[in-house]
């Protein structure tokens, strides 16, 4: 089994996905408008698959998410981190809690990934994708200086721009 290893950030904490945060991934996946672009809102049962795929990714793979928490209050806040799914690229991927949004920690989080991505996990490249509607993903891309560079035709039948986040 791969180390997760914990990341710290200024007022964040990535750590590995535990029982500890089936909470927070109840409360976004059961939750259909903040879970929408994540295929939610999903029954808790699945929820509880979801968390422990998240967790299974870094066996399989070596890499996958962690979980958010602030560091401030200790809640869990969301992911972030990296995901491949079947027939999937690998991609840089997060979400937050409604009440996490819009305070900068997802692209801090995401900072924290990608550097650990290119110095530890020695990717050659970061890349993400998203649903074309996703305005709020393709911003956070822009402000990681995300530059597109592909547009596929995914599993899934939909096409998606691909963006690539170079080293800092």
């Amino acid at each position: 089994m791969t180390t997760i290893e914990t990341l710290d950030t200024e007022r964040l904490r990535l750590v590995a996905p535990n029982e500890a945060c089936l909470d927070a991934y109840l409360q976004f996946y059961t939750d259909g408008s903040a879970s929408k672009m994540y295929g939610g809102p999903i029954e808790p049962a699945k929820v509880l698959a979801r968390l422990k795929a998240d967790l299974g990714c870094w066996a399989l793979y070596g890499f996958g998410v962690w979980a958010v928490q602030e560091k401030e209050t200790g809640h869990y806040i969301g992911t972030c981190g990296f995901w491949r799914g079947y027939n999937w690229p690998t991609e840089l991927t997060w979400w937050l809690l409604p009440e996490g949004r819009g305070k900068g920690y997802a692209l801090e989080a995401s900072k924290a990934a990608i550097e650990y991505a290119y110095e530890v996990l020695k990717f050659t490249h970061v890349q993400t994708y998203m649903n074309d509607d996703n305005a709020a993903a393709r911003a956070l891309v822009e402000r990681l200086g995300g530059v597109k560079t592909d547009r596929q035709c995914f599993p899934d039948g939909l096409y998606r721009d691909i963006f690539t986040i170079e080293k800092e």
